[in-house]
């Protein structure tokens, strides 16, 4: 156990002992009842025989948790993996998750907004702001939530419409010129309706410099606002949501750092302040284009229950989304080509336009037999224009710079290439199922629940580029990152000779789920499940895309998932306690690796074959006083690689089998608590958390090369409050022990991701509100 891990368990254990020691007689307390949809129907979350951890939106503010980028701050068994650009980014649960670059391929944790799929991660990663909670479940759910759920998915319900006149407005400042504001109003417009409406900004300048040009320039921050509309209908039978939001973002974001030696000349041309092989505590860089990445996002939802019967519900959920993201991006990482490394840079643009629709017909659940069955009905289509464009030259006319790099001369035409290419790729994606699930319950205490999914996957791509030329003459040019041969393939290599590769699949899969649930006591429920997972097929479209290869589909990626768990409440429902236990093996698991294109370091989606993720999970929370809640949460998980596909033409054994999956640290944990408490006039409110993780691997093979060191992260707040809690003003120390930590270390070193919590930073939280 690390030094910080333990001064933070002494800490934290000390705190609580202060806290609980402020009261000689302990007061009745118990812990919040949560009411989750896992199941399509409202269920308090101690009843679902489901591993899930839920989370109310006014905990999601506790805990700074202002995107599903810090989601791992409230649920250890969540690791976010953050890409230069949102598009590229991806969440990873129990070990598991699909990191890709390619539009043609879906991400293996869903994300589902108030009822409807996400068609990418990257839609999802907008602020958390104004919800009513948050529901990760773990695990596969394909059998009632099907797409993209083949490791598990992350529900996220708003806030609705009041019977009352409600305002809130709240503002934050944070060390680094970080501000964000928010505000939201609702209450009701006529008989049985009402509405809400919420806004919000923020911005951040950044927290790593770029000295290109002797600007030093701060870069890795955003800007972003956005704001969503509801509206409410409800007449007691009956209720209908309209939603319609719009967001917009702009971050100069997500630039890799240099923590590793390039050698002594690109060293010197670097010339960063505190050197350059300084590891996770390198904060500087030195870049002639600014990484960026611009985010906009529209949706409508329309949501309706109706009771067609005393005893039958039929439910509605229309979906559309409009998304648009463009990254710039340098991939080189140096101020300027040189003669032994070449620039590299990169604009990229990927359009989505998805429309979904769900009906499903639900029982009274009341009954000792019910049962809900559905349709679903899903469109995507994605375009991406992509630019290639680099410098290389292997003399020059110029003078070698201190140090002994020698850049490229760019007015000499002769000496310098300028390498070039443009790719365009349309994905369409369709998806229809049909599902349905039922549970009879035995005896008050035994109850069996059972579901099928049938889904139907189509896809097809169009993938266009041309070989690489140079910029200034037309004729064939290769440089970083580009290459020489058509997308559609070379004849000598079986494929078409042209620019254009083509491909189309479709696939058909029954899954589903069967499961146990027995309650010895009120108190106390035990369950254990078997589900079939499914993912459907996916082709590697990216840039360097060229047939015959990549036109070969990715097959269908399938999941075997065994859990046993138990949730409890005990000591008049103060102490909470729910645990599992989980086995879960993936055949044709869809995995990113990095592969090399002319000495630049690419992403590429791979079948991987066999892999497996097994561990245990638990969840406590004790209310042991009123104005108390202690917490505390861990996750085990051991995800590897079990039989990676073998060499197809020697059939030799890979050497990544048994090695652990990319972002899959085996152990992390939480604890953390928070106290409120009357001081005459003034509540006061006291939180604190903390949260490590093991070691992890950013990429397939477990090489040390890409180790990603454990951390452990603490955070804490102090808050004051008028006695109605209309006035709250909030202190926020993050990052306590200023542990610098990495989130991607790609090349041993030379790429790091530096995310903002890895220095220690304060600030100051107002929110008011009428109440």
């Amino acid at each position: 156990m690390s030094a910080t891990t333990r001064i933070a368990l002494k800490t934290l254990a000390i705190s609580a002992s202060s806290l609980a020691l402020m009261h000689t007689a302990p007061a009745m307390a118990q812990v919040e009842e949560i009411i989750v949809t896992a199941q399509k129907v409202e269920e308090n979350v101690q009843d679902v025989p489901i591993a899930i951890t839920a989370v109310s939106g006014d905990r999601l503010v506790q805990a700074g948790v202002i995107s599903l980028e810090n989601i791992s701050t409230v649920v250890p068994s969540v690791t976010f993996r953050k890409g230069t650009t949102s598009a590229n980014s991806a969440i990873v649960m129990r070990g598991v998750g699909t990191i890709s670059f390619s539009v043609a391929a879906e991400p293996s944790v869903s994300t589902v907004v108030d009822g409807v799929v996400l068609s990418r991660s990257g839609q999802a990663f907008m602020d958390l702001v104004d919800l009513q909670r948050l529901e990760v479940l773990r695990g596969p759910q394909g059998t009632l939530f099907g797409r993209n759920a083949s490791a598990g998915l992350v529900n996220i319900v708003s806030k609705g419409g009041t019977d009352t006149f409600e305002a809130e407005a709240s503002a934050d400042w944070f060390e680094g010129e970080e501000y964000r504001l928010r505000a939201a109003i609702s209450g009701p417009l006529g008989e049985n309706l009402s509405a809400r409406l919420t806004g919000f900004y923020g911005s951040f300048d950044g927290n790593i410099t770029n000295i290109n040009g002797g600007r030093n320039d701060k870069v890795n921050g955003y800007e972003r606002y956005g704001v969503r509309g509801i509206m409410d209908y409800d007449d007691g039978g009956n209720t209908v949501r309209l939603i319609a939001d719009y967001y917009k973002a702009d971050d100069d974001c997500c630039v890799d750092v240099t923590g590793a030696s390039r050698g002594a000349a690109q060293d010197a041309l670097l010339g960063l302040p505190n050197g350059v092989a300084i590891g996770e505590n390198q904060r500087f860089i030195n870049n002639d284009l600014v990484t960026s990445t611009q985010d906009q996002q529209w949706s409508l939802t329309g949501t309706g229950d109706f009771e067609i019967t005393d005893t039958h519900t039929l439910s509605v959920v229309l979906g559309y989304r409009n998304w648009e993201n463009t990254e710039n991006r340098d991939g080189d990482f140096l101020p300027r080509a040189i003669t032994t490394a070449g620039q590299l840079h990169d604009v990229g643009t990927v359009k989505t336009e998805q429309v979904s629709a769900e009906i499903r017909l639900a029982s009274d659940q009341s009954k000792l037999f019910f049962y809900q069955v559905g349709a679903f009905a899903w469109q995507s289509d994605n375009t991406q224009d992509f630019t290639r464009q680099g410098v290389t030259c292997a003399t020059s006319t110029l003078a070698a710079l201190p140090g002994g790099a020698i850049p490229c001369n760019l007015t000499d035409t002769a000496n310098t290439l300028f390498p070039f290419a443009t790719s365009r790729s349309d994905v369409r994606s369709k998806n229809y199922a049909l599902f349905g699930q039922a549970t009879y319950q035995i005896t008050d205490q035994l109850s069996l629940t059972g579901g099928l999914r049938y889904t139907w996957d189509d896809l097809e791509f169009t993938h266009t580029r041309a070989p690489a030329v140079n910029r200034t003459t037309g004729l064939p040019a290769t440089g970083p990152g580009t290459n020489g041969n058509p997308a559609g393939g070379t004849i000598a290599s079986g494929g078409n000779g042209t620019n254009t590769s083509r491909g189309a699949t479709t696939n058909g899969n029954l899954s589903g789920r069967a499961a146990v649930q027995f309650k010895p006591s009120e108190d106390i429920m035990l369950y254990g499940s078997y589900t079939r997972g499914y993912k459907g097929p996916a082709f590697n479209v990216f840039f360097n895309h060229t047939a015959p290869n990549n036109a070969v589909p990715i097959s269908e990626e399938l999941s075997d998932s065994f859990e046993i768990g138990a949730k409890t409440q005990f000591l008049d429902n103060r102490v909470q306690l729910n645990v599992a236990a989980f086995t879960v093996e993936y055949d044709g698991f869809q995995a990113n690796n990095f592969i090399v294109v002319n000495t630049a370091t690419i992403s590429n989606l791979t079948n991987a074959g066999t892999v497996k993720s097994e561990g245990f999970e638990a969840d406590l929370i004790v209310n042991p006083i009123d104005g108390l809640n202690l917490r505390a949460s861990a996750a085990y998980a051991d995800a590897r690689v079990k039989r990676f596909n073998p060499n197809p033409t020697t059939n030799a054994p890979d050497a990544r089998n048994g090695t652990v999956l990319p972002l899959a640290p085996k152990f992390v944990y939480t604890i953390g608590g928070d106290y409120t408490k009357e001081l005459g006039g003034v509540t006061l409110y006291l939180n604190t958390d903390y949260r490590h993780t093991s070691t992890q691997f950013s990429d397939l093979g477990q090489s040390p090369t890409t180790r990603i060191d454990p951390y452990g992260i603490w955070n804490a707040s102090v808050g004051f409050s008028d006695p109605d809690d209309k006035y709250r003003l909030t202190f926020h120390a993050r990052n306590i022990t200023d542990e610098s930590y990495v989130l991607l270390n790609i090349e041993n070193g030379r790429r790091l991701q530096i995310p903002r919590d890895a220095d220690r930073y304060f600030g100051i939280s107002l929110r008011v509100r009428t109440f």
